[in-house]
């Protein structure tokens, strides 16, 4: 309908409404026979209509329309293509549509990677998948059909992401045409190359699996039948040679008399390919040459061999020469010395020296090197006699001696397994130390709160009240627990040390009565020392807890045998700088040592157990008899004194442990420091203000209420920003008692801040990490520590130590 019609109907609309509403009002009138109520009803008619003309006659809003939801068939419609599969896939992976060639290609059972294809093939397409969504597109260079041999169809595929809310992946795949190379080396050997070959003397066939020949040089015709024409094809090719005694090949044809020939063989497939060649479907090119024909240009001959053996023989690297069969013609001592056990005779083949699951591998390798070309390459391996250390085996393809060889290349890495062992052992002891340490760290705030009750509690308590013994109970407890917390540190290289310069043998002589003690009466003890020993810095009970628990794990080992009887040593020994470099040791540095040697002839420590006696709460004693935590005690002591620890143990002949600890060298004209005059700190007179910053709820309302018992005003603070704000408000104290790890703001950075405003005011860090330690990372002055776990007493005493010390101090 045009414009002009529509217009016309309109007002015929219109001019229809009108009479309707003159005949309304004159049929009112006609029954009322009122013209008032009849004028009215006109009226109210006609506003209602000029009303309704109004809306209708009015121009449409232009209305924008949506998108529709997508259809499909017209989306296939536009991808239709006879030479590209397309399919769509959604974000979950779900094949939303897909052309008639991706269907008949790879079927509708889902979309891209999960289609019919090898699994390498899929393991790229997934790659390819994730590249598309990360990038936008993706492609794959190849996919190659499932179960489909040298003739399967091979394609190339590219991935885009696509849709208004990149939803969508849209694929396309198309063929790859491959080249054949067996119908190239098929026409080839009927050619030039078969010519060229027949010229130098090699006869070259091309053999299918089943042993048939496919295509054959007329230099092998002419060898195998004496006719250059014949035809080869379909032919067995074994049956064109003679095999004697010793692997000796001939031409059938020319029998005993003939030449000995070397048989060199290839499998024909494609380089390119990201696969290895499927040997039940892969033709072979065979190339038959005499023993004195050298592939490769020189002369052959096996007069260079025992040349050759004479010389790698002399070499300290280890050598060794194998057939392409796999078997072991040659190996050196060097060579022997680094896959063989001490004694052993050299294996009739390679694989023989390696663990059965390498066996395969190497022997395939061997095969690679000797009948492809003159290259090289490694392969990791594990000996027979080492199966946990792999080791690197180098192999090249070795050509011009006659038959082709492979040289075997291994190095006796055991020293290098060794240090490798040494520098794993050491990254995991600091590791397992570090994770120790915060445990043990964190235990202690907990042990901080059950002591400091206990001991509020005991205030209440007499003895002979029914509760006091029971409060003792779990405050030995506490105590015991916080002795395995001081041997975790101690582990963890965090404990307080009071170092002196001192010697070793002294400290041997204090503790061996109590030894004599302690190991019994069966067990006789030597102690022997060196002399012209050099003093070291250390702390001497702690030396002395090295020792004690050195002898005790020495006398559990000899009782351990039954009879309880047995010999342990203790000795001093003098290291040199010299010693330590003959040692080739990449742990310690050189330098001089004094090292204390523990010897004991038990049972010895398992080689499966001897990585691990140092970690905390490893032990093999029975439950109930050890926490595991004296050898990881006396390794994190002699690590914090800055020395080594190596244990060394052989099953049914005993064990010995050796702490080298280095010498402490004054240097020359430096006066050994006098002692401080020790001074008892004066008591502390009446109370003072004291501020307590801790983290920790449990701990922070132990300590205010042990403080205030003493009768200081504490004032407490959940953090370091709350306890600054506290002086920051104009808060004036006597001490700040604060722990050090806290969230958002730590004790040190607090008392920084502090100090900005309060220069003078000291400081007490309550930590259970080692004061020295503390001391190097804070460098704060005037400032005190007392570690935790601490008891009420403790607290008091400390506190009033410090107050004491300031006030002199002022």
């Amino acid at each position: 309908m045009t414009a002009e019609a529509a217009t016309r109907r309109g007002w015929t609309d219109w001019l229809g409404v009108g009479v309707a509403l003159a005949g309304s009002a004159l049929l009112l009138w006609f029954l009322t026979r009122d013209p008032v109520v009849a004028g009215v009803f006109a009226l109210g008619l006609g506003v209602l209509a000029l009303l309704a003309a109004t809306l209708t006659l009015r121009k449409p809003a232009p209305v924008t329309q949506e998108f529709a939801l997508p259809d499909w068939s017209v989306t296939v419609t536009a991808i239709e293509r006879a030479d590209v599969a397309v399919a769509i896939a959604d974000r979950a992976g779900r094949l939303v549509c897909a052309n008639r060639c991706f269907i008949e290609w790879f079927g509708s059972g889902g979309a891209p990677p999960q289609i019919p294809v090898r699994a390498s093939s899929v393991h790229r397409l997934t790659d390819a998948a994730r590249g598309a969504w990360r990038d936008g597109r993706a492609k794959v260079d190849l996919v190659e059909e499932r179960e489909a041999g040298a003739g399967g169809r091979r394609w190339r595929a590219e991935v885009e992401r696509a849709g208004r809310g990149e939803d969508f992946l849209v694929w396309r795949i198309s063929t790859v045409s491959m080249a054949d190379p067996v119908a190239e080396l098929v026409a080839q050997l009927d050619g030039k190359l078969g010519k060229a070959l027949s010229r130098a003397g090699i006869a070259a066939a091309l053999v299918d699996p089943d042993g048939a020949i496919r295509a054959a040089s007329a230099g092998f015709a002419l060898r195998a039948t004496g006719d250059a024409m014949a035809d080869m094809a379909g032919q067995p090719f074994v049956a064109q040679l003679r095999q004697e005694e010793g692997d000796r090949i001939t031409w059938m044809r020319e029998g005993a008399r003939g030449s000995p020939l070397t048989l060199y063989y290839l499998p024909v497939s494609d380089p390119d390919l990201p696969s290895d060649p499927d040997p039940e479907t892969t033709p072979s090119l065979m190339l038959l040459a005499d023993s004195g024909i050298a592939i490769g240009g020189g002369e052959g001959g096996g007069g260079a061999a025992p040349h050759l053996e004479a010389l790698l023989g002399q070499l300290p690297l280890g050598l060794a020469m194998a057939d392409r069969d796999g078997r072991l013609l040659f190996a050196n001592a060097a060579f022997m010395r680094a896959a063989c056990r001490e004694g052993e005779a050299p294996p009739t083949y390679p694989t023989d020296l390696v663990v059965k699951e390498d066996k395969r591998a190497l022997s395939e390798a061997i095969r690679r090197f000797g009948q492809g070309p003159a290259t090289a390459g490694d392969i990791a391996i594990r000996l027979a006699g080492q199966p946990d250390d792999p080791v690197s085996l180098s192999l090249a393809g070795v050509r011009g001696l006659g038959e082709a060889a492979v040289l075997l290349g291994l190095t006796d890495s055991s020293e290098e397994t060794r240090l490798k062992r040494q520098v794993a052992q050491a990254t995991k002891m600091q590791a397992v130390g570090q994770l120790a340490g915060g445990v043990a760290h964190d235990f202690n705030n907990v042990l901080t709160a059950i002591l400091g009750t206990c001991d509020l509690m005991l205030m209440r308590h007499t003895p002979g009240d029914s509760d006091y013994d029971d409060i003792q109970q779990i405050r030995a407890n506490s105590n015991r627990a916080a002795s395995l917390t001081r041997q975790l540190l101690a582990f963890s290289r965090q404990q307080t040390l009071r170092p002196e310069v001192l010697q070793l043998p002294d400290i041997v002589s204090e503790t061996s009565q109590m030894l004599k003690r302690l190991i019994g009466e069966k067990i006789q003890l030597v102690v022997t020392h060196d002399r012209d020993l050099g003093p070291v810095r250390a702390d001497p009970s702690q030396l002395g807890q090295v020792i004690m628990n050195l002898v005790v794990n020495a006398r559990d080992a000899i009782q351990s045998r039954g009879d309880g009887k047995g010999r342990l040593s203790l000795a001093t020994r003098r290291v040199t700088a010299a010693d330590v470099r003959a040692m080739r040791s990449e742990i310690i540095p050189a330098g001089d040592y004094t090292a204390l040697v523990v010897e004991d002839d038990g049972g010895g420590i398992p080689p499966e157990h001897l990585g691990k006696i140092f970690e905390p709460f490893f032990t093999t004693k029975e439950q109930g008899k050890g926490t595991g935590l004296g050898l990881s005690t006396v390794y994190g002591i002699v690590k914090q004194s800055g020395g080594f620890i190596f244990a060394d143990s052989e099953p049914g002949k005993g064990t010995r442990f050796t702490v080298y600890l280095p010498v402490h060298h004054v240097a020359p004209g430096a006066a050994a420091p006098a002692p401080k005059p020790v001074q008892a700190p004066s008591k502390w007179a009446g109370g003072g203000r004291i501020l307590l910053v801790e983290d920790e709820d449990p701990v922070r309302m132990v300590a205010e209420r042990a403080l205030t018992r003493q009768g200081y005003q504490v004032t407490s603070a959940r953090d370091g920003e709350e306890g600054l704000d506290q002086v920051r408000q104009g808060g004036r104290f006597d001490l700040v008692i604060s722990d050090v790890v806290m969230p958002t703001m730590d004790g040190p950075a607090m008392a920084r801040e502090i100090r900005k405003i309060a220069a003078d005011l000291p400081v007490l860090f309550m930590s259970g990490y080692a004061e020295e330690q503390l001391r190097k990372e804070i460098g704060i002055a005037n400032a005190w520590f007392m570690p935790k776990p601490f008891s009420v007493q403790q607290l008091s005493e400390k506190v009033g130590d410090v107050l004491a010390r300031t006030a002199r101090v002022e």
